[in-house]
């Protein structure tokens, strides 16, 4: 059976290569990186074969016999081959594969578990975690079966919640539990909505948490921001949610997040964190008052296509109150920017693009500006473009209502078929 084709992207070529077959993995038909054996005698790729069986399944999927035995044993000879096959071909541009880590022992990661109860041993432990959860999603699913989470909320806590006076020693120690418990917190985000809402209902430990977000070190801060963006959306409670958002500084700490530089990890965080808030409507005007629209604005192109999305959702949620429209108005970038993004990013970008817009023109003191601009800006030719694609329905009714709206201001040779565009009612998102 002849081998695969790996396309190698290199400054000057591209260039085919021969895989041979026995190095690819048979579920992804891709080189192997980890290859392990199950109890069938079948070598996959380990990640492959980890998500062949967490989605239910129970048999080879090359024999199709069952698995009796749901063990992995690395294939140290073959990786040691594969390894030695890409060294031998690195003038091609491969480069050679890692020795991968070897999954943590279940029994360990439960005796680092107990270890957190005992004082002189927990901050060891959570260091310990931490680096086993970084080094694989193996590693990481383990703990998410284990209660990580109770252990590391108490954690967090307990000197916050304690009354006693501490020596500078002790503090110091508590601050590095604070620190550890946060960076593992922000590998396993809260899910469980009780948890969330027993959080969101302590306002001093939501205080606790916003302090946070003006520490001296950046990572403190987006992880604590990562915590109460966890918290705002697991909860099941709108009126919790708002409660959360008026705690004092937590939006100005959250804005300030999404305005820090050469950080990518905190513009995503950050915009999470946002768009959360945003969607209670008491929280909006608090976010303007922070400066989310000019944070927003200023970093819409550095977004990836998800936060992106989530950006110009929060960009038309913050639209919905007039000092969201007057703020995002008097941006000098924000309609060319809103503009450009139709039909480039999305389907659900362009209908919250298109969302916004709709509401900055319709307000009633620099409606007439934003129309002028977005005209200037080519959005009718956007518009035409967009009514025409498979968008989404939405969408399409938002660009129907703007077209209508700017009708007046089109050049005489785009208003030919302008009676082909009716007006419809804007539909929430």
């Amino acid at each position: 059976m002849p081998g695969g084709r790996v396309v190698v992207v290199d400054a000057l070529d591209v260039v085919g290569v021969q895989v041979p077959w026995h190095f690819r993995c048979p579920i992804s038909l891709e080189l192997m990186r980890d290859p392990v054996t199950v109890c069938t005698g079948q070598t996959y790729d380990r990640s492959s074969i980890e998500s062949w069986v967490a989605t239910g399944n129970t048999t080879c999927p090359v024999t199709r016999s069952p698995l009796t035995d749901f063990s992995l044993i690395p294939n140290h000879t073959l990786r040691r081959l594969i390894q030695d096959w890409c060294v031998s071909h690195s003038s091609h541009g491969i480069e050679r594969i890692p020795t991968p880590k070897q999954p943590a022992d279940p029994s360990l990661l439960r005796h680092l578990l107990s270890q957190l109860s005992s004082p002189h041993l927990r901050l060891s432990s959570l260091r310990r975690l931490r680096h086993l959860a970084r080094d694989s999603d193996h590693n990481r699913s383990l703990l998410s079966s284990l209660p990580l989470r109770d252990h590391l909320l108490s954690l967090l806590f307990t000197h916050h919640d304690s009354d006693s006076n501490s020596n500078s020693n002790s503090n110091n120690h508590f601050e590095q539990l604070t620190h550890e418990s946060l960076a593992l917190l922000a590998l396993f985000p809260l899910t469980d909505p009780h948890q969330c809402d027993s959080l969101a209902s302590h306002p001093d430990r939501i205080q606790f948490l916003t302090s946070l977000l003006t520490h001296s070190s950046v990572d403190v801060r987006v992880d604590a921001t990562s915590l109460i963006e966890s918290v705002l959306s697991g909860t099941s409670s709108l009126e919790l949610r708002a409660i959360v958002g008026n705690a004092d500084g937590l939006v100005e700490g959250i804005v300030g997040i999404l305005k820090i530089v050469e950080y990518p990890r905190a513009l995503k965080v950050g915009i999470k964190a946002l768009f959360a808030l945003s969607l209670v409507k008491q929280n909006r005007n608090r976010a303007v008052s922070a400066g989310a629209p000019e944070g927003i604005v200023n970093r819409l192109g550095e977004f990836d296509k998800c936060d992106a999305e989530r950006a110009l959702a929060t960009v038309e949620l913050l639209c919905r109150v007039p000092s969201g429209c007057a703020a995002f108005a008097g941006h000098a970038l924000t309609v060319p920017l809103l503009v450009k993004i139709i039909l480039k990013v999305s389907d659900r970008a362009t209908e919250y693009a298109a969302g916004a817009l709709l509401s900055l023109c319709s307000v009633a003191v620099a409606g007439e500006e934003v129309r002028r601009e977005a005209v200037a800006a080519g959005v009718v030719t956007q518009l035409l473009l967009l009514v025409q694609s498979e968008c989404t329905v939405r969408a399409k009714r938002k660009a129907q209502t703007l077209l209508k709206m700017l009708r007046d201001l089109w050049a005489e040779d785009s208003v030919a078929n302008s009676d082909d565009f009716g007006c419809t009612d804007v539909l929430p998102f």
